[in-house]
């Protein structure tokens, strides 16, 4: 069975459209009422920045053989399932088709100007997020699922701050090669690229955008394997095949 991806192409500048448009408009709404949050957080704590890239992966996922009804996007309330070093995970985009759990995907975004304050902190997550689940799936909290397909999706503000190289220091120990000279957006691409390679995650995709974008939709990515493509590519094999099988 073929995979269709023909929403993507659609749905992708759309999505990075909205992603400045609700940062935006949440800034605006906080300031109208005298709020600002410290590191210009105003648009992330909102929430819904990431909402037009979540309803294309959902329709993706939908276009490739699994009801809507069974996936579980921002908004609801049915996204926790179980994990294995803490009772519980919020995901961002639940596949859970008769009583199987078939993804689990995770959506992030970074703007400046604090690139160095979060960076670590999003690592940390990710692999933690990682270990979790695969933990929690060894140990049969899934009940019958096979494996999961576990997708990060990340989209980060192309800028001076985030494209520059960064100095790091490490007094007792040589960082590795691949590190040296990097800045945040090349470390976001090692990170996807990492891992997936590591088989952390099925598909991991990182993205770069600016303001400018929002009135184009445009975006950047750094290579094929850690792109939207490749990303949905994969996620759209893993849902046809299991379709398939039904």
């Amino acid at each position: 069975m073929g995979i269709d991806l023909s929403v993507m192409d659609k749905m992708m500048p759309k999505a990075v459209q909205h992603f400045w448009r609700a940062r935006r408009a949440a800034s605006k709404s906080q300031k109208s009422r005298g709020v600002t949050d410290q590191g210009n957080r105003s648009g992330v704590t909102a929430g819904k920045n990431l909402d037009g890239f979540v309803k294309m992966v959902r329709d993706i996922i939908a276009a490739n053989g699994v009801k809507k009804s069974d996936i579980y996007t921002t908004g609801r309330r049915d996204l926790t399932i179980p994990g294995f070093y803490r009772p519980t995970k919020n995901w961002d985009l639940l596949v859970v088709t008769q009583s199987q759990l078939v993804a689990a995907i995770e959506f992030k975004s970074q703007v400046g100007p604090s690139f160095g304050n979060n960076f670590n902190n999003r690592v940390e997550e990710a692999l933690g997020n990682a270990t979790d689940i695969a933990t929690a799936f060894r140990e049969g909290a899934f009940g019958e699922s096979g494996r999961p397909f576990l997708g990060y999706f990340f989209v980060l503000e192309e800028c001076d701050a985030s494209t520059k190289p960064v100095e790091f220091t490490s007094q007792h120990f040589p960082v590795l090669p691949e590190f040296i000279e990097t800045s945040y957006a090349a470390r976001y691409e090692l990170l996807c690229r990492k891992l997936t390679q590591e088989q952390l995650y099925d598909a991991a995709a990182v993205i770069y955008t600016n303001q400018e974008d929002a009135k184009t939709g445009t975006y950047r990515t750094a290579s094929d394997l850690t792109s939207p493509h490749r990303f949905a590519a994969s996620l759209a094999g893993k849902i046809a095949s299991i379709s398939g099988d039904r």
